[in-house]
């Protein structure tokens, strides 16, 4: 047990004092503080000496030097048990200080408020994370709280231990306070990287809050847990049970279909990760039909990630299939109630989920692959018309809307179009061969093999067997990147056959 005579106050966080300065104030413990956490405390009506007064030294350079000095610095990282540094703090008229209560300038706040520059850099805290290293250096003799979270747990402990802490509390502060720094630090990193356009430093820190402990991950025995990198999710969960690995693995794949999609307009069934249905039908109710019609069957248990707000026609037809998460940009009170009727149904509110243009990882062992995202959004530059017969205006853009599907959909992928909807998908076979035929076998299972029907492949054709497969079964024009030695075969066959063939400088491989 370390006794507590003297702490160090400075926070740019000020809520929640009156109760730890009142622990504080009955274990006669001496308050030290400056700036605006000095005027605070003043203000509460507590005790408290300003640094200044204390090291007998001003604040100089605006304030940005206050607790950057000897005494104060002395005082946290001695030993007490040190002869030698106890002979120069008495040498010195030095005083320990036992207990350092500090959070950071809001750096990350300010991010999100302006893009000043100079205010940006005014915002990266000196002292305050100097004070709190040296603290959670020395836990073996100083107590460090670096948020306004762990005040409960230090009253709790001085409470329980009359004014002292064990130093296994200690410990546990000093992680706390050093994950702090580390983050902290890692911010203000990514920042400047960011601002100098620098992707791949030499040194790649991967930042997060942990913003839930899952149940499980994959499979019951994987632990898990999910971070963000912002501080929140954007999504709202309305109701059901909590979402766990597999659900967010689910969701974050649907929605990265739904918000490529023209605003407003599109529905997304997916399972497994892989997209079983997509349709943009303006009409919101067509839409959801015409993407569940695509594979009923796989549709089942899945995930239904609506771009736009559900309405309460649309939640009747949504009640009669069983789903684990339905998503949509808001719900209306009626639709809420008739869904809400399925206690364990995930809704979930993505109204103010926003994709960004960020990059991702993988890792394995202690290795981290990492890339940017394949947010490549098209134009008509992108592509090129090679075949002799050209494509309508809509089947140009069902073209486009089966390849931007298709860029979603695991490798090989194979996606099957008709009046703006999926008809049929291949997914995650080795063989493209193989996706084609699951693709058309789809098709021809739920009966959609009728019209203009259109396909598109997330990377060429490497032989003419891929293309002739997906011609006999009655599709009329093709979307795939160029870039297999035969291209030239494979724009001979479609012309042979009088087949819509159209190259894109882009493939899109999702492994």
């Amino acid at each position: 047990m370390k006794k507590i005579r003297s702490a160090l106050i400075s926070v740019s966080d000020k809520k929640n004092l009156i109760p730890l300065l009142k622990v504080l104030q009955k274990n006669k413990i001496k308050i030290i503080s400056s700036g605006g956490t000095f005027e605070k405390i003043k203000n509460l009506k507590f005790k408290c000496v300003e640094v200044s007064n204390f090291t007998g030294f001003n604040e100089i350079l605006g304030g940005r030097v206050k607790t950057l000095h000897p005494k104060i610095h002395a005082g946290i990282l001695n030993k007490r048990n040190n002869k030698v540094h106890q002979n120069d703090l008495k040498r010195n008229h030095f005083e320990n200080i036992d207990l350092v209560i500090v959070n950071f300038y809001p750096f990350e706040k300010t991010l999100k408020k302006t893009k000043k520059h100079s205010e940006i850099i005014e915002n990266i805290d000196i002292g305050g994370p100097t004070m709190v290293r040296a603290a959670a250096k020395n836990y073996n003799d100083v107590t460090v709280i670096t948020s306004s979270d762990y005040y409960d747990d230090l009253i709790n402990e001085l409470k329980k231990n009359k004014g002292s802490t064990s130093l296994k509390f200690r410990k546990k502060m000093s992680q706390n306070a050093f994950l702090e720094t580390a983050y902290y630090d890692s911010v203000i990193s990514k920042y400047l990287n960011k601002s100098s356009n620098v992707n791949f430093p030499q040194k790649k820190i991967i930042i997060g809050n942990l913003f839930e402990k899952l149940r499980y991950g994959e499979n019951p025995h994987q632990e898990s847990s999910i971070y963000t990198m912002s501080g929140e999710l954007g999504l709202k969960k309305l109701n059901g049970k909590e979402l766990s690995y597999n659900n967010f693995n689910d969701i974050f794949s649907a929605l990265s279909i739904s918000k490529s999609l023209p605003k407003n307009i599109g529905t997304v069934i997916v399972k497994h990760a892989n997209p079983c249905g997509v349709s943009i039908k303006k009409d919101n109710l067509d839409s959801y039909k015409s993407a569940l019609s695509c594979d009923p069957i796989s549709a089942f248990g899945g995930i239904v990630s609506c771009n736009f707000k559900i309405n309460l026609k649309l939640a009747k037809e949504l009640k009669n299939i069983f789903l684990e998460v339905i998503i949509g940009n808001g719900f209306e009170k009626k639709a809420l109630k008739v869904l809400k009727s399925k206690k364990n149904l995930r809704l979930i509110d993505a109204t103010n989920f926003e994709l960004t243009e960020d990059f991702k990882f993988n890792s394995m062992n202690n290795v981290i692959l990492y890339q940017s995202q394949d947010q490549k959004n098209f134009t008509k530059k992108d592509f090129k018309i090679v075949s002799k017969k050209k494509p309508t205006k809509s089947q140009l853009e069902n073209l486009l809307f089966g390849f931007n599907v298709c860029k979603f959909v695991k490798s090989n992928a194979i996606v099957l179009v008709n009046n703006k909807s999926t008809i049929g998908i291949g997914s995650g076979q080795p063989s493209r061969l193989d996706s084609c035929q699951i693709a058309i076998n789809k098709m021809n299972k739920f009966g959609k093999n009728k019209g203009d029907i259109i396909a598109a492949s997330d990377a060429f054709f490497p032989f003419v067997d891929g293309i002739e497969k997906l011609v006999q079964s009655g599709v009329s024009a093709i979307i795939q990147p160029k870039g297999s030695i035969r291209d030239k075969d494979i724009i001979k066959f479609a012309n042979d056959t009088n087949t819509i063939l159209v190259f894109s400088n882009t493939r899109h491989f999702k492994h």
